[in-house]
């Protein structure tokens, strides 16, 4: 009896020491991005300026890390599911979604959230190599040596922002949002951030200032609101330069009266954040379709008969400055075979002012 508590205390100590060993390492290693960062531009452009008053075609889309496709749930959501089942399944995903855009050959701007870079969880594969049009800027919000959750762990993850174009990417930059989390658990979680590209506009010294984005998820609300005002500071800002302003991506929150649309059966799992109206500046506008949804819940493989269990929100739109005008916005309805996001597509013009 004496040995067997000698063994149980050895193995507690040992545990323990593994978890302090683990803290020190993730501390040590942390992803610690500058408040603001210059992020490289690759690739040369089709076009060099964007055309004022002619459409343009713009696809957000949350790709999911090619791992949340139909067949997917996942634990932070109420299934049971983490990292993605193989490899093959990836390559299927992402040659799913490469496919997918290739085939709106009108878009000339792609704004991609959750494209991984170099993730245990998407086998290792550089999404820039698969999804591009003729320039790409990218930025990391999440980059962590190991990831010790959900379960099994996500081990190694690069993450982030994709914004490919077919027009002239000027500059671009990282800037960083404030995080939620606190020490310890905010080492091993995301460090969210605006990918801001600057392009020029034809016959002007006005820019198109493009802001892809990912707010959070997994918080408890704080995070969503301090990050919607530092867009809506920013976003300001630039219009108050002279510049031509949209923003777009996964906001993490329901556009206004979507929650009608598709009330939340289950709050237990996830809840989403609201945009109200005062989210944005004044004059700016919304910019959804709230006929499909953007999102599903992965409490479990996706499966639209069983409505009692099938979850959807809208949480995926834009947000434009006064001198951009929106013609149409359509989420392109793929039923979530690749992610847990429908693409949303949106045709713009640049007024002249």
């Amino acid at each position: 009896m004496k040995k067997f508590f000698e063994t149980l205390l050895y193995l507690i100590l040992a545990v323990l020491a593994a978890g302090i060993l683990l803290i020190v390492f993730l501390t040590v290693s942390e992803y610690r991005p500058a408040d603001v960062e210059p992020v490289p531009v690759s690739g040369k452009a089709e076009e060099k300026q964007i055309p004022l008053e002619e459409p343009i075609e713009v696809i957000s889309w949350n790709v999911g890390y090619a791992a949340l496709g139909k067949d997917a749930d996942f634990v932070m959501d109420g299934g049971s599911k983490a990292p993605a089942a193989n490899q093959t399944l990836v390559e299927t995903n992402l040659n799913g979604i490469s496919d997918t855009l290739k085939k709106e050959t009108g878009a000339s701007i792609y704004l991609l959230q959750e494209a991984d870079s170099d993730s245990r969880r998407s086998f290792h594969i550089d999404f820039r190599d698969r999804i591009s049009l003729a320039q790409n800027t990218y930025a990391l919000n999440y980059s962590c040596p190991f990831v010790p959750f959900p379960w099994p762990p996500f081990g190694k993850i690069n993450s982030g922002l994709l914004t490919a174009s077919s027009y002239d990417i000027e500059e671009a930059e990282r800037i960083s949002l404030p995080c939620p989390f606190s020490w310890p658990l905010r080492t091993a979680n995301l460090k969210r951030c605006l990918l801001v590209s600057y392009l020029p506009v034809e016959g002007s010294e006005k820019k198109l200032v493009l802001i892809n984005l990912h707010l959070e998820a997994y918080d408890s609300g704080e995070g969503k609101i301090a990050q919607t005002k530092q867009l809506r500071e920013f976003m300001q800002s630039e219009y108050e330069k002279g510049n031509y302003v949209l923003a777009a991506g996964d906001f993490n929150q329901l556009f206004p009266g979507t929650a009608e649309v598709y009330p939340n059966a289950h709050p237990e799992n996830w809840t989403p954040g609201i945009l109200e109206e005062d989210s944005i500046p004044e004059g700016f506008s919304f910019a959804f379709d709230a006929s499909t949804p953007t999102c599903r819940l992965l409490n479990q493989p996706y499966n639209p008969s069983d409505t009692a269990n099938t979850q959807y929100y809208v949480i995926d739109g834009m947000i434009t400055s006064p001198n951009v005008q929106v013609e149409e916005v359509e989420t392109l309805d793929c039923g979530f075979t690749y992610s847990d996001h429908n693409p949303v597509k949106f045709v713009l013009t640049l007024a002249e002012e």
